[in-house]
């Protein structure tokens, strides 16, 4: 008999609407949580292509919160659920008696997820809060350094169709879910778990607004070391190449491959890119694409979304699946976000859509021969979800640190392993709260001591390129054959199966094949996708949300398992709303919103973020200075020019003030360095300083998830990679063994590397 899903025996009910609640219980529901969805009436069918994504495998039920009789049914839902989700903005669930202030004497097993747009203590807290706002408040509609058009404006903002607040909003509400359902285990009480979209951003911010206090937010610079940049083809396609790393190998193995090895002594860049640019068209983007793959290096061919649902990779994989949906026949959509992996696993029972309240007969019976689950477990202490745990982080770069870090910042007790003689990017972010060691978990005495630390260890997380843990042997089937009661998380690129399994790649080439950087690019060349990494960070959270699934399994069963994500899966749960029924939206740099009433306009003085809807044209004419718009075509080509000539005659500052008391969505434009500088992130610990031993006081996000009753905890500041040997060791009993570790080559312990960037 096969083991049960991850979350079987979990009932949410999800209130939410518009991709972060809806995604959120999505996530729960393809682990195998019953969650029973509350539409509104009216709520969209046929014409919401979208829902055969962010509605598979949940049950629904449509409930008018104005009427006594459905209110009531939606509270008795929620009194018997164990998670309720819902992404409303504060209070409103309170005034229907939902909240989760009203909810928890009732039903004090309650796990509650809210995922506002900004925080309940936010001095914004009432502003609707559409993804462009969102994204104005958090310098989130910025192109990339490196892939402006020429002559490109850099004030100018530029408006993404991918929801990337919405949707890291959304994994870290999961992980709080089952982090608090981990914590009940041991309390019996539930807890209220908030991932505001503001907030969640930070995430992905991460190390482009970390910073010595006193040298400022970095300024940006395009990727080009080692000749890294998207190349035309000679059938006019692209290719994305990043040989980036600690060193030129990827560089060496590709020249050596097209048959160039004496450019491999290059040293000048703008000459490098001259001679790549020129051998670039000289083939198809296709053969450069398979020569990446046999020589090992990270170089993928810019496919669009379309293109991509159709590779054999996305499908053999199940990085996407076919499902047959009620609407719209076989349709395919993003798979699960994180997969069991390993023999005998199977992939996770993803289930078509119902239509509305086609559950409504089943979801009432069952309210009928069910009690209120109000007994809460024995008086404990309430600590932090993962106290007590460790974790040894094998894994690189920015993804699989980031996951460590949140469950370190989640009460584990992390251990960070790099590579000796190694570059550590980004170390003073991901790495913080972490006890580091230099260790080459290749030499003999590297892998023995790998092995005691493992032998402790309650998750090990590693992001080797597929194929690579297991020939060092120290994969997940070794790790568990000695171990079977660790949780093991692998992250990739592109996934453990199907034909790109072993491919190397980065944020740019999941971008690149998934086709995120095809529309980032509209009618241009293609680009790089936002300022912030949006693969990487959303992995990092992903990967997170797996070993805290792979936690609350074994705290169930006993025993451990092996569980992955891939930059290619974030990137189809990040552009699943376009993906689905084939809806590109908005494309390109110079794209500034849905229509002209939702998105960037520019004022007097600069720029803001708008989200009205067509509908409310009326009520945004009786806003002061916009009279003229009275009359006018919502959806008529004469409304954009009126518009736009009458924001461009008052400032950012009144236009913003007198929107947002008229109850429209409006905010400023803002820069990195104001985004981190923002009083309310700083007073609730989203933007946080710390002093560093290398380098005095820093600057960077900080915590971005909230749980009530056991709040996260930001990580003490990273030292240098490599510091905490000692201190590890001696942990472990082998205080002895450093010396000869160190004269093995197994560890560094001297010349450590830098943890922040050189002045």
């Amino acid at each position: 008999m096969p083991d049960p899903d991850l979350l079987e025996g979990i009932r949410v009910v999800d209130l939410g609407g518009h991709v972060a609640g809806p995604l959120a219980s999505l996530l729960l529901a393809d682990q195998g949580a019953d969650v029973v969805h509350v539409d509104r009436p009216g709520a969209p069918d046929a014409d919401a292509a979208s829902d055969a994504f962010y509605l598979r495998g949940k049950r629904r039920l449509t409930l008018d919160l104005t009427d006594d009789a459905d209110l009531d049914v939606a509270r008795r839902l929620a009194e018997r659920a164990d998670v309720v989700v819902d992404n409303l903005r504060p209070g409103v669930l309170s005034r229907f008696g939902l909240g989760y202030e009203q909810l928890r004497d009732r039903a004090p097993r309650l796990v509650h997820l809210s995922l506002p747009a900004f925080a309940p203590d936010d001095p914004r807290h009432d502003l609707p809060g559409w993804e462009c706002v969102v994204d104005a408040a958090t310098a989130n509609c910025r192109l990339r350094a490196g892939e402006q058009p020429p002559g490109w404006d850099p004030a100018r903002p530029t408006y993404s169709a991918v929801p990337v607040a919405s949707n890291v909003a959304a994994f870290l509400g999961a992980v709080g879910v089952v982090a608090a359902l981990v914590e009940r285990r041991r309390s019996g009480r539930g807890q209220q778990v908030t991932a505001p979209l503001f907030d969640a951003v930070f995430e992905t911010i991460a190390d482009a607004g970390a910073h010595p206090t006193a040298r400022g937010v970095p300024v940006q610079l395009p990727l080009r070391a080692n000749g890294s940049g998207t190349y035309a083809c000679a059938d006019g396609r692209h290719v994305q190449y990043n040989p980036i790393g600690a060193d030129r190998r990827f560089l060496t193995w590709f020249l050596d491959a097209a048959g160039r090895p004496e450019w491999t002594s290059t040293t000048d860049d703008a000459l490098l890119r001259t001679r790549l640019t020129g051998l670039f068209a000289t083939r198809p983007a296709a053969e450069w694409e398979a020569l990446g793959a046999r020589a090992g290096v990270p170089l993928a061919l810019v496919r669009t979304a379309q293109e991509w649902l159709r590779t054999p990779h996305a499908l053999e994989s199940g990085t996407v699946v076919l499902l047959d949906d009620p609407v719209l026949g076989p349709v395919p959509v993003p798979g699960a976000a994180v997969e069991v992996v390993g023999p005998g696993a199977r992939p996770a029972r993803l289930r078509p859509r119902h239509l509305p309240d086609a559950d409504r007969d089943d979801v009432l019976r069952e309210l009928a021969s069910t009690r209120p689950r109000t007994a809460p477990g024995p008086s404990r202490e309430r600590i932090r979800p993962l106290a007590g745990l460790r974790v040894l982080d094998l894994t690189q770069i920015l993804a699989g640190p980031t996951s460590a870090r949140l469950l370190g910042e989640l009460g584990a007790t992390v251990t960070k392993i790099n590579a000796p003689q190694r570059r550590v990017g980004a170390h003073g972010v991901v790495n913080r709260g972490k006890d580091s060691l230099l260790l080459d978990v290749r030499r003999p005495a590297g892998q023995d001591l790998f092995w005691t630390l493992a032998s402790r260890a309650d998750v090990v997380l590693q992001n080797f390129t597929p194929g690579t843990a297991e020939r060092y042997g120290i994969g997940a089937a070794h790790v568990l054959a000695r171990h079977p009661q660790v949780v093991h998380v692998s992250i990739s690129c592109y996934g453990t199966t199907g034909p790109w399994a072993t491919g190397r790649g980065y944020e740019t080439q999941a971008q690149a094949v998934t086709g995120i950087m095809d529309r980032a690019g509209g009618d241009g060349p293609p680009a790089v996708l936002g300022p912030y990494n949006l693969l990487d960070y959303g992995t990092g959270v992903l990967g997170a949300y797996a070993a805290v699934l792979g936690v609350l399994r074994r705290d169930t069963t006993g025993a451990g398992l092996a569980l992955a994500t891939s930059l290619a899966r974030t990137a189809g749960h990040h552009q699943a709303r376009l993906l689905v029924g084939g809806d590109d939206g908005p494309r390109g740099p110079r794209a500034l919103g849905e229509h002209p009433l939702h998105g960037f306009h520019r004022a007097a003085d600069g720029w803001f973020a708008l989200a009205a809807e067509p509908a409310d044209l009326p009520r945004l004419a009786a806003v002061p200075g916009l009279h003229d718009l009275a009359g006018l075509d919502p959806l008529g080509p004469g409304l954009a020019p009126v518009l736009a000539d009458l924001l461009t005659r008052r400032g950012v500052v009144d236009w913003v003030s007198d929107l947002a008391a008229a109850g429209f969505g409006a905010h400023p434009v803002l820069g990195l360095a104001d985004v981190m500088a923002d009083p309310s992130a700083r007073a609730r610990g989203v933007v946080v300083t710390q002093e560093s031993e290398e380098v005095g006081e820093v600057t960077a996000p900080g915590v971005t998830l909230g749980l009530s009753a056991t709040p996260l905890r930001v990580g003490a500041p990273a030292r240098r990679p490599g510091s905490d040997a000692e201190k590890v060791l001696a942990d472990a009993g082998l205080a002895a063994a450093l010396p000869a570790l160190a004269r093995a080559w197994a560890l560094q312990t001297e010349d450590l590397p830098p943890g922040w960037p050189p002045a």
